[in-house]
């Protein structure tokens, strides 16, 4: 590979938080010196990068002896660590596929397109020196380049759409090969394989480089010098000091205003606002309150909290010893063993696969209509009826 992925250094005004700079340059400066916790679901998703390199890299490109060896190394290697399974095998499959489609249509387009993997993309020109990225894949023929990010989790929807990230890869795809190639339009996808999502943005070159203009260099110059308004958003769900922010903590206790109102008094237009008010007060009380449980454990004293022992169940050390003991006991085995169960659909799906498991029980799954919730506007689920008779019977659930 170009670069091991898990080794990448993130820059400090980097494409993965640009959404975080653009919108509020000082965050920038203020995490630059805080280390990056790395969590499981970072790392399985290091390591189906590096699945997805490798099958495409194997499927696309020319390749000696002496290549393939190294590719089928590295296969085993992915193949070997526990975190691969069906679901990773069956999901970055179905990204390969995509990533096929699209290159054998720009092969369509130009016989002589070429695709790139794991290259680096420089938007310093428009951010600071040393301000890139690497992107995952780009397709260039017949003046149009394809920008293709692999997103393997699935916690988060993530659309191509207005997305910052996607768009500086973009923009570094641009100005690596716009002097080779005669670049007219960018295709910017965003596939979410275990979502079943791919979106795509499509925007001119001029387009994206007055987006760079007006949009990303005024940030990027007061994000580098530490300049500019704390601004808190959406997009402080991954900055570092989100839990102390003062201007956070001073917009949502600001919005604690809302508290002393009557919601039986209040008309449905003030009623909308507040439950996103809601919504980022939770977060809020979330983000706070695992920062003062993590300075607790440190030994480090919250005023007017402690920690303690907290409840716990029961459980049985050695579940082979127990049976034998109670079967000694000649006890009726109902008393003491529970029938077989069949794993659940998600279950099934990572032991089996996805695709094999619906060749054989595709059938037998349905899935029902969810029940009814209320959720932002901007959520790309269509509307249901507002009859209220669409609904009767039906329990709201919270999301």
């Amino acid at each position: 590979m170009t670069q091991a992925h898990a080794e990448r250094a993130h820059a400090l005004l980097g494409a993965s938080k640009a959404s975080q700079w653009i919108n509020c340059p000082p965050s920038a400066r203020l995490q630059e010196h805080m280390p990056d916790k790395r969590s499981e679901y970072a790392d399985e998703g290091t390591l189906a990068h590096e699945l997805a390199e490798i099958k495409l890299r194997r499927r696309l490109t020319p390749c000696n002896s002496k290549e393939r060896k190294r590719l089928e190394d590295a296969l085993k290697k992915v193949q070997a660590d526990p975190r691969y399974g069906p679901e990773m095998e069956n999901a970055v499959q179905e990204y390969c596929d995509r990533v096929e489609e699209r290159f054998m249509a720009a092969k369509a387009r130009s016989s002589d397109a070429v695709i790139i993997f794991e290259d680096w993309l420089d938007f310093s020109e428009w951010t600071a020196p040393g301000q890139g990225g690497i992107g995952d894949v780009s397709i260039i023929s017949d003046g149009i380049l394809d920008v293709i990010d692999l997103k393997y989790g699935k916690g988060v929807p993530v659309s191509a759409i207005g997305n910052p990230q996607i768009r500086l890869y973009g923009l570094g795809a641009w100005a690596n090969y716009n002097y080779l190639y005669d670049i007219r339009e960018l295709h910017m996808t965003i596939d979410q394989p275990r979502l079943d999502s791919v979106t795509t943005e499509v925007m001119s070159v001029d387009e994206l480089l007055t987006w760079a203009e007006t949009v990303v260099r005024p940030a990027a110059a007061l994000a580098y010098e530490g300049k500019g308004e704390h601004k808190p958003g959406d997009h402080c769900r991954w900055c570092k000091v989100k839990a102390t922010c003062r201007a956070r903590a001073d917009a949502n206790m600001a919005m604690l205003a809302y508290e002393f109102r009557d919601p039986a008094l209040m008309t449905l237009d003030e009623i909308g606002p507040i439950l996103s008010i809601a919504e980022q007060l939770a977060a809020w009380a979330k983000d706070v309150a695992d920062y003062a449980f993590e300075a607790a454990k440190s030994g480090k004293r919250i005023p007017g909290w402690k920690l303690v022992r907290g409840r716990s169940n029961r459980t049985i050390t050695d579940k082979d010893a127990a049976r034998s003991a109670l079967a000694a006991a000649d006890l009726e085995q109902d008393k003491y063993l529970k029938p077989q169960d069949l794993l659940g659909i998600g279950d099934l799906e990572k032991k089996i696969g996805k695709k094999e498991l619906a060749a054989l029980i595709g059938g037998l799954i349905v899935k029902p209509e969810g029940k009814p919730v209320l959720v932002v506007e901007t959520d790309p689920r269509p509307e249901l009826n507002s009859v209220d008779a669409d609904f009767a019977g039906e329990d709201f659930d919270p999301e």
